[in-house]
């Protein structure tokens, strides 16, 4: 697969946003009665006992679903899931680079960001420089000791978003605090927000948007919703019409599920394309008359916001190391303002025409 090199393939090895991985191992029937943590380090390649004592801790490692103790002994026959971070990247080839992030929390545990639009968030086939990962490896060992949990190969992302989507990031600085989040995505206990623009006016004023998630079968840069469920991941998104402008709509969205592109794909199977989302055709006139002036304000439109409408408004989890709930919200950036402003003149110019029609 060739691309151009500023070009993000998302989600490449994982239709899940949220980088977190599931591990069953099940113990022999002769199994000897030996430490949980001893136990793992022989079955899971390139883990430290410190990485599983956290993993514990945080309740990540289940035995016939339920949680035990450092302690614990393995006997036969038994089921033990392990939920833990993915590795995003191998290798030590990256670049530390000095680009700016928009930090809006910091502790020794986490960091919140307010990503900027055009900010691929981990390396990937084509782009290896200029990514949030590299921001990371500068910004980490410029400002911050070098601790566990906080080394050059891996900066602690547990989840992502898209390259051109804005918004709020959660970001761990310790393994600890790494292995707590992933649960915490895992579980989906994750508080999401978005706002979307989307093409169309919306039948109903909230709902619910159910169907799997995965690889368009038959162009790979897309994702697809399987509505029969055969293929994919399950995929769940809440939403809510906050104004309705005709042809377009102002949304939010609540994650249920994080699958790649969750809110664009889902949106677009019921009939509501992100405006200007031009991997999923939302880049062209989907609603609306065929008169010169309204085609020429859509295209000013896109001009003004030239990617998908949709950003990470509000973020809340559980903090990892002292359990206080934390909530985090973004104001939608100004360029996607400029563009609802835009469209709410538009709106009040319609009915003042629509107006003078009906009295003349």
């Amino acid at each position: 697969m060739v691309l151009n090199e500023n070009e993000e393939i998302e989600g490449l090895n994982d239709e899940n946003d949220d980088l977190v991985e599931e591990r069953i191992i099940v113990t022999d029937p002769k199994q000897s009665a030996i430490r949980i943590d001893k136990f793992l380090m022989d079955r899971v390649e390139g883990i430290s006992r410190n990485r599983i004592q956290n993993a514990i801790k945080a309740g990540c490692v289940l035995v016939d679903n339920k949680e035990i103790k450092q302690n614990y002994k393995v006997k036969p026959l038994q089921h033990i899931k392990l939920v833990l971070p993915v590795s995003i990247h191998e290798g030590s080839g990256l670049i530390p680079e000095n680009i700016p992030l928009n930090v809006i929390y910091e502790d020794r545990d986490i960091l919140v960001i307010d990503k900027q639009a055009g900010l691929v968030v981990h390396p990937g086939y084509g782009n290896h420089t200029g990514t949030l990962v590299n921001a990371l490896m500068y910004y980490l060992n410029k400002d911050l000791p070098v601790m566990e949990g906080n080394t050059p190969d891996r900066p602690g992302i547990v989840h992502r978003i898209d390259k051109d989507t804005t918004g709020l990031m959660v970001i761990a600085k310790t393994e600890e605090s790494m292995t707590h989040l992933a649960k915490q995505f895992f579980d989906h206990s994750i508080d999401r927000t978005y706002i979307a623009l989307a093409w169309g006016d919306f039948s109903e004023e909230s709902g619910t948007i159910t169907g799997n998630i995965g690889r368009h079968p038959r162009d790979r840069m897309q994702m697809y919703v399987f509505e029969d469920g055969s293929e994919g991941k399950h995929a769940v998104t809440h939403y809510e019409v906050l104004k309705s402008m005709y042809y377009v709509s102002l949304v939010k969205c609540r994650l249920e599920t994080g699958r790649t592109h969750q809110i664009r794909v889902h949106l677009k199977s019921i009939g509501h394309t992100l405006f200007n989302d031009t991997r999923y055709g939302g880049d062209k006139i989907l609603k609306g008359t065929v008169f010169t002036k309204y085609k020429q304000f859509v295209e000013n439109s896109f001009n003004i916001l030239p990617r998908h409408a949709l950003h990470a408004t509000s973020l809340g989890f559980v903090h990892p190391t002292t359990n206080e709930k934390m909530f985090f919200e973004s104001p939608i950036p100004d360029d996607f303002q400029s563009v609802l402003e835009k469209w709410e003149n538009y709106l009040e110019s319609r009915k003042e025409i629509v107006s003078q029609d009906e009295n003349d």
